[in-house]
C-alpha cells in the first residue's frame, strides 16, 4: 500500500519508551482468556508479523480475521496458501513472505475483511453509510463522529499527507477509515457467531487502537465480549490510540514519505 510509510510516520510520537519485543508467558495467558485478540502492525515491518505468527500459534484461535483480503480472496488463499503469492503481489501489500507465516500459524478459519478498491473509491465521495455491507444504524454509521474525534482524525490525515493537502479535502479519508473499521468488526462478529471463537484480528495499528478503531465497534455492539488490543511499536515509539499491550521492534528503513508531494 503506497501510504504505509506515511501512516507509519504520523503514528510515531516523539518520545521513545521501552517495551518488550515478544509476548511473555503471562501475556499469552492473558490473551488466551479473551474472546477477541486484536493484533496491530506496521504493514511493512517483518518483526511485527513474526510476533503475530507467534501469538496465533500459541492461541490457536477458531478464526482469524484479516484486513488484507476480501472474502473472495480468502477462498483463493485457502486453496494453496504458499501458491497465493503471485496474486498477493498484485494487491499492493508488502512482501507475502511476511504474511504467510501468520496465515499458516494455525488451522483457524480465515475471514476476509478487506474493502474492495471500487467501494473504497466510492466511499471517499459518498460516505461510509452508503457502502457499508451491514446494518448502518446498528453500527452507528448513520451518525457523524463526535467533533473532537473528527478534528483529531483530520489532523492525523493532514500530517500523514505532509501538510500538502487542504484539511477540507480530507474528510473522505476518514469515511474510508470508518468503513474499514466497521467491516473488520462485522467480520469479527460473524466469525464469533459461526465458530464460537476465540478470534484473532490481523490489522494495522490504526484499526487496532482501542479508542476509535475496531475494538470500539466491538465494545459498542457486544459489550460482553472480552477484547485484548495489541499495538506494535518501532524503535520504542508507540502507536497512537491506546492498547492493552505494546511490543517493540526495530524500525524499517523507508524513503521519506513526503517525497511523493515534492
Amino acid at each position: 500500500m503506497k501510504w504505509i510509510s506515511l501512516i507509519a510516520a504520523i503514528l510515531v510520537p516523539t518520545a521513545a519508551l521501552s517495551f518488550e519485543t515478544a509476548p511473555s508467558v503471562d501475556d499469552l495467558t492473558l490473551m488466551s482468556g479473551a474472546d477477541v485478540v486484536v493484533i496491530g502492525e506496521t504493514h511493512d515491518n517483518p518483526a511485527h508479523h513474526a510476533v503475530q505468527a507467534q501469538i496465533v500459534t500459541a492461541l490457536n484461535p477458531a478464526a482469524m480475521v484479516v484486513e488484507m483480503l476480501t472474502p473472495a480472496q480468502v477462498v483463493e488463499l485457502e486453496k494453496d496458501k504458499p501458491g497465493y503469492s503471485a496474486k498477493w503481489e498484485k494487491s499492493g501489500w508488502p512482501d507475502f513472505d511476511m504474511y504467510l507465516p501468520v496465515f499458516t500459524a494455525s488451522n483457524a478459519a480465515i475471514y476476509g475483511a478487506a474493502v474492495p478498491r471500487d467501494v473504497v473509491r466510492d466511499s471517499y465521495t459518498d460516505g461510509v453509510a452508503a457502502h457499508f455491507d451491514g446494518d448502518v444504524v446498528l453500527f452507528g454509521l448513520d451518525q457523524p463522529l463526535p467533533k473532537d474525534q473528527h478534528d483529531q482524525r483530520i489532523e492525523l490525515q493532514f500530517a500523514a499527507h505532509c501538510e500538502a493537502l487542504p484539511r477540507e479535502s480530507l474528510g473522505g479519508m476518514i469515511e474510508v477509515q470508518r468503513l474499514r473499521d466497521a467491516t473488520i468488526a462485522k467480520a469479527t462478529l460473524d466469525a464469533i457467531d459461526e465458530t464460537g471463537g476465540p478470534v484473532v484480528i490481523i490489522t494495522g495499528n490504526g484499526h487496532a487502537r482501542s479508542d476509535w478503531g475496531v475494538p470500539s465497534f466491538l465494545q459498542q455492539l457486544r459489550p460482553d465480549l472480552s477484547v485484548i488490543t495489541i499495538g506494535q511499536a518501532e524503535d520504542g515509539h508507540p502507536p497512537a490510540g491506546g492498547f492493552d499491550v505494546i511490543y517493540d521492534a526495530p524500525g524499517v528503513d523507508r524513503p521519506d514519505p513526503c517525497d511523493a508531494f515534492k
